[in-house]
């Protein structure tokens, strides 16, 4: 799955560029720079391979999505709807803009389920967060008529789904705006890193502002900028974009190994009795960075879990039920909205309401899931020993 798996001398490269001019800042300091401007570089690359007007880099995922919800207006007393298994980043940048995370239940395509979304609509909600886990994507046809329903602005999560399509159109292309991971294991890295991609330029010059401390950007130096709003500061550095600049370009390499070495695999595991794989609403998008798989019951999960761990294979397999980063389960520091911060008392309450409900539905999903990632640089060989040993394994245990 990572880009990092395949470094090479084109990483190198660009990066040498970088320090070769010693300017490691994306912005200012023109002539020192030897006409090196790798973010400039990135974002337009970003914006011809997914398909998109805009995209404005920015310093992690996280940061993506914080910038996304300032740039959409949302804060206090608004409600994000957002997926109960999710990374930990999704909710952490909707409470950092002071909105109320609200959790809905997922269904067979580990996604979004649109039934819960329509179920947590209220006055309050001003966006939808759909997030595309594991590399394949929500039901958008769906969540977009829900969005033009009731007027809400459609937020792309596709910091694990780098490469995937729906309906030929890149994921983190199709809502109001969406956003990438670049963090050092996903499917192209910049060691640290995201993206905020829109076809909306009002989002786009407001994200552009937002993550350089407001600086409109207009002046013939940064000294003669403007600053309309309060920013941020989420840049970006050349190092960085130097990376990403090489990967981008090695992008469809990655997804061409990621999909052979997945169908390899996966037809290896379907030969386990009662085994079922994850419902993808456009099969031929599924960038294929995880299998994702179900057994019949919980308690057939939880012991082939136990005997992947005994067998040394569980190394590669997720079993998100009991993950502290990506299920609700485990997340009691949101159930108790733990901050170092204080929170609004109101804010504080609606983050513990939302938390706690009841999600026994998703719990019916992800306690009979497991996720396998895909290597890039698995042999044949080695694809047929993992899949043969697993399948062995997991017979035995259930």
């Amino acid at each position: 799955m990572p880009g990092y798996e395949k470094w090479s001398d084109l990483e190198r490269k660009e990066v040498m560029d970088v320090l070769d001019s010693g300017i490691l800042m994306r912005y200012g300091f023109d002539a020192a720079r030897k006409g090196h401007w790798k973010s400039k570089e990135l974002e337009s690359s970003i914006c011809s391979t997914f398909g998109c007007d805009h995209a404005q880099l920015t310093s992690s995922g996280t940061a993506a999505l914080t910038t996304a919800l300032n740039a959409m207006g949302i804060g206090y007393g608004d409600e994000v709807i957002m997926p109960s298994f999710t990374f930990v980043a999704s909710f952490e940048a909707v409470i950092s803009v002071g909105a109320v995370p609200v959790l809905a239940d997922i269904d067979d395509t580990l996604t979004l389920d649109p039934a819960s979304v329509k179920k947590n609509i209220t006055s309050r909600t001003r966006a939808i967060m759909p997030v595309h886990m594991c590399g394949s994507m929500a039901d958008l046809d769906a969540l977009q008529a829900i969005c033009r329903e009731h007027k809400l602005w459609l937020l792309e999560d596709a910091c694990q789904s780098i490469g995937g399509t729906y309906k030929g159109k890149h994921l983190g292309t199709i809502g109001d705006a969406g956003t990438f991971s670049f963090d050092f294991v996903k499917t192209m890295t910049c060691a640290e890193g995201g993206v905020v991609m829109t076809n909306n330029r009002d989002v786009y010059v407001k994200s552009d502002g937002y993550t350089d401390h407001g600086h409109d950007h207009l002046g013939v130096d940064r000294g003669a900028d403007l600053h309309p709003f309060v920013g941020y500061n989420f840049r970006i550095s050349e190092l960085h974009s130097a990376v990403g600049l090489a990967q981008i370009r090695r992008l469809p390499e990655f997804l061409a190994i990621q999909r052979k070495n997945h169908a390899a695999l996966k037809a290896l595991l379907a030969t386990i009795p009662g085994i079922t794989f994850r419902r993808i609403p456009d099969p031929a998008g599924d960038s294929c960075s995880f299998i994702n798989w179900f057994l019949p019951t919980a308690e057939q999960t939880q012991r082939a879990v136990e005997a992947l761990r005994e067998a040394g294979l569980l190394p590669g397999n997720f079993y998100w039920y009991n993950n502290n980063w990506h299920y609700i389960r485990k997340w009691d520091h949101l159930k108790q909205a733990i901050t170092l911060n204080h929170l609004h008392p109101d804010l504080q309450a609606r983050i513990q309401q939302e938390a706690q409900k009841d999600f026994s539905a998703s719990d019916a999903i992800m306690s009979r899931c497991i996720s396998t990632s895909i290597s890039l640089l698995w042999t044949d060989e080695q694809i047929h020993d993992k899949g043969t040993r697993m399948a062995e394994v997991i017979r035995k245990a259930i």
